[in-house]
């Protein structure tokens, strides 16, 4: 391990697909010793990891780390949104969790609005119009489907919470990652007990909402784990957020995050309340809000499509006029949680690279519709998009939003970003430091910025042409096809 500066903190990403985690200096934000190990999701209808997977990646990763993380003052956890974690009375998972990208629980997603007043009701209830991943629906499913997990629940957590939990002892979670079930009220930044109620949930069941910069606790005493006594924990927060952290955004600026989700965020100092539920009003991990947009299908769509036809997810090719949905796992933006992937305007001269850049189109289309309904008005539109997430650094990626945009991108060459903003976390709880500032003084948004061009209005036009025409078979439910 290389000397280090300053003290040392530990931020960890516990993403859909694996567990990371960053051993962190905090004076010059060097990252000293890492360590990442993988869970599983489940296939088929539901979208599901059994929670004990997490924390034995967090251990493998934590242990990776070696002797850094056991000089490490103060530990984060940042996790995937809106999963669903149930436990019993001796905190053990009574099933697996219900991950954001199960959208089993649609149906419910929709009697919930309706049954609350309609979509304008709950954006100013709750910042949000909930869908299929947010998670009051996925109980309201688990309530309807399985009455005796949860009449053995008597606790219930989101992913970052669970793993929180099990390094303190105590059952904490923080504004951000609340601002995503649907039962927090962005108004009065609290528990909503008329939505609680109306789902059966018992608000006894739910953690603690902490302040941003408190200390939760500190990492109990464990022979699995390579801390010190007196560890502090930070209140940790959900992935999205943290990125946010990690990046030091201020208002205004507009990051897409290209993972297993596609994300279109923006740090605001005004509550988002959006009627259309295009944009989720989610609260950030500092006092602000982040209004963001998701997609359910981005870099794992893709690469799915360039797996299918035998080609590296790089050798796209130009001068195509099809279109490709990848709504492989249905879709959350636009609103088509039955859809499934849809090609349209094959010709015998099409190209394997044709197809596969139109699902990069495709794949791009739906977040770059709902970013002027993310940035406020005062924002500076002619600023580079910050992106970031698995696929930012692929060059198809990159052209093809710089392509689509027409504005500006900028790839920063920071990686783990969700880690490195709970490690920017765990520093602030640590210093008494604006989480944010620590990452804009470890200058985490560096990076080289790709020029504007000419944004391809066409494609653009044709894209939208063809989901508008196809509506029919996209919203219908699957028994119909």
């Amino acid at each position: 391990m290389s000397a280090a500066e300053g003290p040392l903190v530990v931020g960890v990403d516990t993403s859909t697909q694996s567990t990371k985690a960053l051993v962190v200096d905090v004076a010059t934000g060097d990252v000293v010793a890492s360590g990442q190990a993988p869970h599983t999701v489940s296939s088929g209808a539901g979208r599901e990891t059994d929670p004990l997977q997490w924390w034995d990646a967090l251990r493998e990763a934590l242990h990776q780390c070696g002797d850094a993380a056991r000089e490490a003052a103060a530990v984060s956890v940042a996790g995937q949104q809106h999963g669903l974690v149930t436990l019993d009375a001796q905190g053990a998972p009574v099933r697996p969790a219900l991950l954001w990208n199960d959208v089993r629980s649609a149906p419910q997603a929709r009697r919930l609005v309706e049954e609350l007043g309609g979509p304008k009701a709950w954006a100013e209830r709750t910042g949000s119009v909930p869908g299929p991943s947010i998670t009051v629906t996925k109980w309201a499913w688990l309530a309807e489907h399985e009455p005796e997990s949860v009449r053995t629940t008597a606790a219930v957590r989101l992913p970052h919470d669970y793993l929180t939990g099990l390094l303190t002892g105590l059952g904490t979670t923080d504004r951000g990652d609340a601002s995503g079930t649907g039962w927090w009220a962005s108004g009065t930044e609290a528990y909503d007990e008329e939505v609680l109620g109306h789902v059966g949930l018992d608000p006894t069941l739910l953690p603690r909402v902490v302040r941003p910069g408190e200390v939760v606790g500190t990492v109990r005493d464990s022979a699995d784990l390579p801390f010190s006594k007196g560890t502090l924990v930070a209140p940790g927060t959900g992935d999205n957020a943290a990125a946010a952290l990690g990046l030091g955004l201020r208002p205004g600026t507009a990051v897409l995050s290209l993972g297993t989700s596609g994300t279109v965020y923006a740090v605001s100092t005004r509550r988002p309340a959006d009627p259309t539920g295009t944009v989720a009003g989610f609260a950030d991990a500092r006092g602000d809000w982040l209004p963001l947009a998701c997609t359910l299908n981005c870099t794992l769509a893709v690469d799915r499509v360039a797996a299918l036809l035998g080609i590296n997810r790089e050798a796209v090719e130009p001068g195509t006029s099809v279109t490709l949905l990848p709504y492989l796992d249905g879709e959350r933006t636009p609103a088509l949680p039955h859809a499934s992937g849809l090609l349209h305007g094959l010709r015998h001269d099409t190209t394997a690279g044709q197809l596969l850049q139109a699902a990069y189109d495709g794949a791009v289309h739906s977040l770059l519709g709902a970013l002027d309904l993310v940035l406020d008005e005062d924002a500076d539109r002619s600023a580079p998009l910050l992106l970031i997430g698995g696929g930012a650094r692929g060059k198809a990626w990159q052209q093809t939003v710089r392509r689509l945009s027409g504005r500006a991108v900028q790839v920063p060459e920071a990686k783990e970003l969700v880690a490195l903003g709970a490690a920017a976390q765990a520093a602030g709880v640590l210093t008494g430091e604006d989480p944010a500032a620590v990452a804009r003084r470890w200058n985490t948004a560096r990076g080289p910025v790709l020029e504007a061009g000419e944004r391809d209005e066409a494609a653009l036009a044709r894209i939208a042409g063809v989901i508008s025409d196809a509506a029919p078979l996209l919203e219908r439910e699957a028994d119909q096809r």
